[in-house]
């Protein structure tokens, strides 16, 4: 393995080794302190971030490679099936592996401050190696194998991020209703993923998917914009956004302002040589992004708080970004999420301190600040006004959509396959034998 393939590896493998040990420690019994767990969180991302500018160096130089590889063989193999573990860094995962490794080590720091003394303290700096672990396996990924693996860690963590206080209803209801929205759009990314070894006989970025063609690409196309609308939260997916800001603030500004929330967008650029075979595909990327950014704008505008006002401004980003990613625009779509994540990352931590500077504003000019777009406003009819203010202030309803479509049936097929397993369960019982009642099991120290 050369000196660039050994970076690689660990730049990936560093955060998810650090997630390992601490968690071994703490079912173990020890936990560390805080001083200790930020500046291990501060040395390994500052590793991780000398390693992506060594491999940066080696790819972007005069007369460098055009990729870093390496290959671990196959997880398993059945037949034509496998499952290979490769990993790669080439120009456009290179954008996204600095991006994860040096916003992650800046919410490492500046959580630190913010949830000190908090109960989860260890809990959310587990979390945040596992999520930068996830991202960085996602992104670093040579196949649509491996990256489904990081993209189902960057999926759990966000869900369980959203329930970091667990003490209090709302966070928990979120967290389930996100991961409900996930589950039924990332069926998108495997039934691709099982498409393509079916058709194209590999998964692999390297091959380029020669053997695609007509209906095959088109559909395969289809179904990986499925699991890109959902964890880009992509109309009709929006709803689930605002939710998420029941998180803490540092986790809201690296999932909904950087990385997990242009996941979709990543997904979407590593697809581009099949979405480009594809005048559907390609106008439903450029439709659903147009869709999503005049939704966000909207939504936004009639939002009564800071957090759900940056969402909605990231997601309407987000949504030129899918434009960009459908117009074939692939380099500016990159430049794009990059300012874009960076802005926003900054936007989110300083949060409190924007509506203190914008108080101070207040009593420097004397009045209230004009809102943008007011202009725009004036221009139409005063019942089309108060018609898209009622649209905006319900965020389109999009959440009555997610719930009648997505939340309820999930829902009401896991209350059948719980009632399912509780009969299965009472009758495998010997019949001298009767399950405990709940008072019984109350009564008995049971769970």
């Amino acid at each position: 393995m050369s000196g660039a393939q050994t970076i690689l590896v660990f730049v990936v493998l560093a955060p998810g080794a650090v997630f390992a040990v601490l968690g071994l420690l703490w079912l173990a019994g020890w936990a560390p302190g805080e001083r200790v767990l930020s500046r291990l969180t501060g040395l390994t991302f500052f590793a991780c971030t000398s390693g992506v500018a060594v491999l940066a160096w080696r790819l972007l130089a005069p007369g460098g490679v055009p990729a870093v590889v390496v290959t671990f063989g196959n997880w398993f193999a059945i037949g034509r099936y496998h499952f290979p573990l490769v990993l790669m860094v080439d120009r456009l995962s290179l954008a996204f592996l600095a991006l994860t490794a040096v916003l992650s080590g800046l919410i490492g720091q500046f959580s630190a401050t913010y949830l000190h003394q908090e109960p989860g303290f260890l809990r959310f700096f587990l979390l945040l190696h596992l999520f930068a672990f996830g991202s960085l396996l996602a992104f670093a990924s040579g196949s649509f194998d491996l990256l489904a693996a990081g993209w189902e860690i960057v999926g759990i963590t966000s869900v369980l991020l959203i329930a970091f206080f667990q003490l209090r209803p709302a966070p928990v209801e979120n967290g389930l209703r996100v991961f409900g929205i996930y589950r039924a759009c990332d069926i998108g990314l495997f039934v691709a993923i099982f498409a393509l070894h079916h058709w194209a006989g590999t998964a692999s970025f390297q091959r380029g998917f020669p053997a695609l063609r007509g209906t095959h690409g088109t559909l395969i196309g289809l179904l990986l914009l499925l699991a890109a609308a959902g964890k880009a939260a992509q109309v009709p997916f929006s709803g689930w956004l605002p939710r998420a800001m029941e998180g803490p603030t540092p986790s809201s500004a690296i999932f909904y302002g950087a990385i997990s929330i242009h996941a979709g967008a990543y997904l979407l650029l590593r697809a581009q040589p099949l979405l480009a075979r594809s005048g559907l595909d390609s106008g439903l990327v450029i439709l659903l992004g147009a869709a999503t950014a005049i939704h966000g704008t909207l939504a936004g505008r009639a939002s009564a708080d800071t957090k759900t006002s940056l969402a909605y401004a990231t997601l309407s980003q987000v949504g030129i970004v899918f434009i960009e990613i459908g117009l074939g625009w692939k380099w500016l779509a990159v430049a794009h999420i990059l300012g874009n994540a960076m802005v926003r990352t900054m936007q989110y931590l300083r949060a409190p301190s924007m509506l203190h500077d914008y108080h101070q504003m207040h009593s420097a000019i004397g009045s209230e600040l004009a809102p943008t777009g007011k202009q725009i406003e004036e221009l139409l009819p005063q019942r089309v006004q108060l018609w898209l203010y009622r649209w905006a202030f319900d965020r389109g309803h999009l959440d009555t959509m997610l719930d009648r479509w997505i939340i309820r049936p999930l829902l009401q097929l896991s209350a059948y396959l719980a009632k399912t397993e509780r009969s299965g369960t009472s009758g495998m019982l010997p019949q001298n034998i009767s399950p405990i009642p709940a008072q019984g099991r109350a009564e008995q120290g049971g769970h």
